[in-house]
């Protein structure tokens, strides 16, 4: 789903966040710290064992930056995905299998840069990294839970529920779920290198109101997501030929979709299938979230000893949390 190019963001500090609690999509999170976090040749950081740490390294840094600033983070899994979403996952398999091809021959060539860019294409989430990222969530005290079908569906319900502020992802797909906020580049390297040179941007945390762009665009949420639906999601096929600007331009003369052409296209079993995903989603209803101090040895123990991180890096991180106050008994209200 691409809208983007119709969505105003605001560029804000990582620091205007403090004191609040920012509900993470998990899948999103570590998918970004195993496709980035890479030797130069694009293989993933892996210990002696071979066995992959990019995800370990990404939670403990970015996540150590986060609540430095004064951000409670909590993060939300996935659960089983809707069978609307099998296509898209169909796709994104291909397309890894495309991309591996290309880096082994990026890697034959002996072309470094094409082979990291290809390589980073290839990342793929498996049973164990998500295993090991909920053990080093807990090891350092942050809260997580698992939602029933789309883990940004979860929380953007806890974020319309107002028990937590924003939804950090770079997706877009919380603003369709009801969040009133989404957060971008909150788990992202403050640099990025630009595809095709040697020259690296600047990344900027930005922020996305809900409320602030429907009025801008002058549509209701609901025809945000027929918007949406127009385009295209990770739930259905969009109309063919129709882009961000031209769905706007459609929900706004003709309301919904049951009043253009596109109907017949898309399917109207299709489209309330995707209009119920999105405004009556599946989520947990009950849930508590609290931070903990990190378990400095056990991480130690985990992180050094188990997969050859240094213990000076590990402890460094973990005394200058354990300077955070992060702990907090209270109900998650008094911190929304």
């Amino acid at each position: 789903m691409n809208i983007a190019p119709i969505l105003e963001k605001d560029s804000i500090e990582l620091e205007s966040l403090a004191g609040r609690v920012i509900a993470i999509d998990a899948y999103n999170a570590i998918y970004q710290f195993v496709s980035a976090i890479r030797q130069p040749d694009g293989r993933p950081l892996s210990d002696t064992g071979g066995r992959p740490t990019s995800h370990l390294m990404g939670l403990l840094h970015r996540n150590s930056r986060l609540m430095l600033a004064g951000i409670r983070p909590v993060y939300v899994f996935d659960g089983i995905p809707n069978i609307l979403k099998s296509g898209t996952l169909e796709k994104r398999k291909e397309a890894k299998i495309r991309a591996e091809a290309k880096y082994a021959e990026a890697i034959e060539k002996k072309d470094m840069e094409k082979a990291h860019s290809y390589a980073m294409q290839t990342s793929r989430l498996t049973e164990e990294i998500i295993t090991e990222s909920m053990r080093m969530l807990d090891l350092l005290g942050i809260p997580y839970l698992t939602a029933p079908e789309d883990g940004e569906a979860q929380a953007s319900v806890m974020a319309a529920r107002g028990d937590v502020w924003a939804i950090g992802s770079q997706d877009f797909d919380s603003l369709l779920f009801g969040a009133p906020r989404c957060v971008r580049n909150l788990t992202l390297s403050s640099r990025r290198k630009m595809p095709g040179s040697r020259t690296y941007r600047e990344i900027g945390v930005e922020m996305v109101s809900l409320d602030a762009n429907l009025r801008r665009l002058e549509i209701t949420r609901e025809q945000l997501v027929d918007l949406a639906i127009l385009v295209g999601t990770d739930f259905n096929e969009g109309a063919e030929g129709i882009g961000p600007k031209k769905a706007l331009k459609i929900v706004r003369e003709k309301g919904k979709i049951e009043n253009t052409p596109y109907l017949a296209e898309i399917g109207e079993k299709t489209v309330e299938e995707v209009r119920s995903i999105f405004l009556r989603p599946k989520f947990i209803e009950e849930y508590r979230l609290e931070w903990k101090k990190p378990q400095r040895e056990e991480l130690i123990e985990f992180l050094c000893r188990e997969h050859d991180f240094s213990v000076e890096t590990v402890s460094k991180v973990v005394d200058s949390l354990s300077a955070v106050d992060i702990v907090s008994q209270q109900s998650l209200d008094k911190w929304s």
